[in-house]
């Protein structure tokens, strides 16, 4: 019986994506759009890590843990993005059995350290609102590493848990991924064995993740509320405020999706549908996510403003 299972597992050699349609026409115009979607992305958070890395005005914590959100945005996106295209073009959508393990291994990876970068954030605005005075030594530039190193360790490891289980159950029959890209719900909708230890993990460990650090964000900001009520002039409720909606609204959007898509028994997915809401985080999210910041920050639009006429006087 195993050697049975280990044949089976051994003559999928190649996965073929399903992708959104196999009208051609269709298919142009969808490369055409998720091209720009992706240049914007990319020329987005490349922008956004050069700005904190040139401007003194935001050499802040905060804006150190936006450049880390942004190069992860930059990398998430480019694990799916350039194959999707690619595949736009292509009538066979193939990827290699190894080139799917890759691509779902870099994809949890990246999507979890998110959700762990933006508990970080939350954090960073709570002791910036609600703690001012310690807050110099409570985020340190040494603690602010030990957030972000520790935001990447730990979502590496639950990706390979991930991986390794959802590589190990076998594929004996169909080839063909309902999907885009190398996602777990859709691979073990398609497995032949029992998948119910596979559930029970990604149900435990995104669990784990994704509602440790939703909460976590929402008790942080319902103490940041609390404070921003009681400062006495409107100009510094504004101010804290604007900080922080830009904030909400990137982790209303991001977790929102995600929860979604996979805190559900497989018996519940409707991967049509799980599809064109993976679309969300996996390639729009990663671009708006520099415009929020960009253009409800004030820090950083005076930043943009003062590269941008820098540039334009040394040209001159």
């Amino acid at each position: 019986m195993n050697e049975m299972a280990k044949w089976n597992r051994t003559t999928v050699l190649e996965f073929l994506l399903l992708g959104f349609t196999d009208r051609q026409e269709i298919n142009a115009g969808l490369f055409v759009l998720f091209l720009v979607i992706y240049v914007v992305t990319l020329v987005g958070n490349i922008g956004i890590i050069l700005l904190t890395w040139i401007c003194p005005s935001l050499r802040s914590p905060m804006y150190f843990f936006l450049s880390n959100l942004a190069f992860l945005d930059i990398s998430y996106s480019s694990t799916i993005a350039p194959k999707m295209l690619v595949n736009f073009l292509r009538e066979k959508k193939a990827i290699s059995f190894a080139g799917c393990i890759a691509q779902m291994y870099l994809f949890a990876s990246f999507a979890d350290a998110e959700c762990l970068l933006l508990a970080a954030m939350a954090y960073d605005r709570y002791m910036a609102i609600c703690n001012p005075l310690l807050y110099p030594v409570l985020m340190s530039h040494k603690v602010c590493i030990s957030l972000v190193t520790g935001s990447y360790l730990i979502s590496s490891i639950t990706s390979l848990v991930h991986t390794c289980f959802t590589f190990h159950i076998s594929f004996c029959g169909s080839n063909v991924i309902n999907h885009f890209f190398c996602d777990i719900p859709p691979l073990l909708a398609l497995s032949c064995s029992n998948t119910h230890i596979n559930e029970m993990l990604l149900f435990a460990l995104c669990g784990f993740i994704q509602m440790s650090t939703f909460l976590f964000i929402l008790i942080s900001y319902s103490s940041i509320l609390c404070t921003i009520l009681k400062i006495p002039t409107n100009k510094g409720r504004q101010k804290a405020f604007s900080t922080c909606s830009s904030h909400l609204i990137a982790v209303a959007l991001f977790y929102g999706t995600l929860l979604f898509t996979y805190l559900r028994p497989t018996s519940s997915y409707a991967l049509d549908t799980d599809k064109i809401i993976s679309v969300f985080y996996t390639v729009v999210f990663p671009m708006i996510n520099p415009l929020i910041y960009s253009l409800r920050n004030k820090e950083v639009k005076d930043a943009w403003k003062k590269t941008l006429r820098g540039s334009v006087s040394c040209h001159l």
